[in-house]
């Protein structure tokens, strides 16, 4: 018979094998997550915009399908012909413009070609920056070079990031466009795709959890896109035609501006108002012109008030300032393409995280006051 040492040295040295295969499986588990999120990273962010692209415009594509016979692939083709040609095409413009406008403004400091004018007197009034800002305003009014060259370092760095901005939003747009072709590859296949995800969810939070979280990132990622990044990129677009319609300079810098403004729930009057104003004081325009371009660009301000009511009707749960900070952190990292996953990603992890919060058993154990307690004797 076998001692209590010796099948005490058996058990530890199946528990040491047992151990060590364990790590060594789990080793190789991380390995393999970590290559594939390596070489998946580059296009993690476009995968994920084509995703959140294919989930909001799904209804669209099948109200389409619909009316071609059922026909997925067909209405999704359809879909991202148009949206392309409505949304990429402008967009170009715009990112041409704010080009432009960026070399325009870098050429002129360094030729030495570029005027301010003078500082109005109410700027010296304003509370405690205000006699600052108006010296500093006068000082690049009277002699803009030695301005310029006791700002070098400044500018220098400035120019170097303006240029770099400019030159990420070529890879933007290429990103975006390959993003609305696998979006329309993800809604062509989308039968098959729905009950994948579904079994994610199930995977994850359980089964009796699944589909309630997989109807919740739905609806939280459609609101979002629709309600918010949809109608800032549509004001935004407007804007900034309107600006190149209307001649107005950095017509691309004001239009991103305004985008940025749309996610954040502040109004566009910010730019419009301040635009249609110098155009007005500019001598640049004739009173005709002027009362075209100023309608023009004032309904471009206030279509947001015709699209809230359409398209924000089912309502955004997560707090503005979440959905901000979404957009602001997925701009400083993923550029303008982040700033919309950002916004989306982060409202979804809200969600699910308060709707976990709430769901709380020991809350649900927790006696209502109109339930009976029994005293204790």
């Amino acid at each position: 018979m076998n001692t209590p040492q010796e099948i005490d040295h058996a058990l530890e040295e199946r528990l040491s094998r047992r151990l060590l295969d364990t790590l060594i499986r789990a080793g190789l588990v991380f390995a393999l997550v970590w290559l594939c999120f390596h070489f998946f990273a580059p296009f993690l962010t476009m995968m994920l915009w084509a995703l959140i692209l294919a989930v909001t415009l799904y209804p669209l594509q099948q109200k389409l399908a619909k009316r071609i016979g059922g026909r997925q692939g067909r209405a999704a083709m359809l879909i991202v012909v148009l949206g392309l040609g409505l949304i990429v095409t402008p967009t170009v413009m715009l990112s041409s413009s704010f080009g432009d406008s960026v070399h325009e403004l870098i050429n002129g400091v360094n030729d030495n070609t570029l005027s301010l004018p003078a500082p109005p007197a109410s700027i010296a009034a304003l509370p405690i920056v205000g006699k600052k800002v108006h010296a500093t305003w006068s000082q690049a009014h009277n002699d803009l070079p030695a301005f310029v060259r006791s700002m070098q370092p400044k500018v220098s760095e400035l120019s170097s990031k303006a240029l770099s901005i400019v030159a990420s939003l070529g890879g933007g747009l290429l990103k975006f466009l390959f993003s609305f072709i696998i979006a329309g590859i993800m809604m062509a296949y989308a039968e098959a795709g729905a009950p994948a995800m579904q079994a994610i969810f199930e995977r994850v939070a359980g089964i009796a959890r699944g589909a309630e979280f997989t109807q919740l990132t739905t609806s939280t990622v459609r609101a979002v896109a629709s309600g918010v990044i949809g109608i800032a990129c549509i004001q935004a677009l407007l804007i900034g035609i309107s600006l190149i319609i209307a001649n107005v300079p950095f017509a691309g810098a004001l239009a991103l501006v305004t985008l940025m403004l749309g996610v954040a729930q502040v109004p566009a009057a910010i730019v419009t108002l301040p635009v249609i104003g110098w155009m007005w004081t500019s001598g640049d325009y004739a009173t005709t012109p002027a009362i075209a371009y100023s309608v023009l660009i004032l309904i471009a301000g206030s279509v947001d008030n015709v699209l809230k009511p359409l398209m924000l009707g089912r309502g955004v749960d997560a707090p503005m300032p979440v959905i901000l900070l979404g957009a602001l952190g997925g701009m400083a990292t993923d550029g303008i393409l982040g700033m919309f996953v950002g916004a989306a990603i982060l409202a979804v992890g809200y969600q699910i995280f308060m709707r976990w919060v709430d769901d709380n058993p020991e809350r649900s154990r927790q006696p209502t006051a109109g339930d009976s307690v029994a005293m204790p004797r």
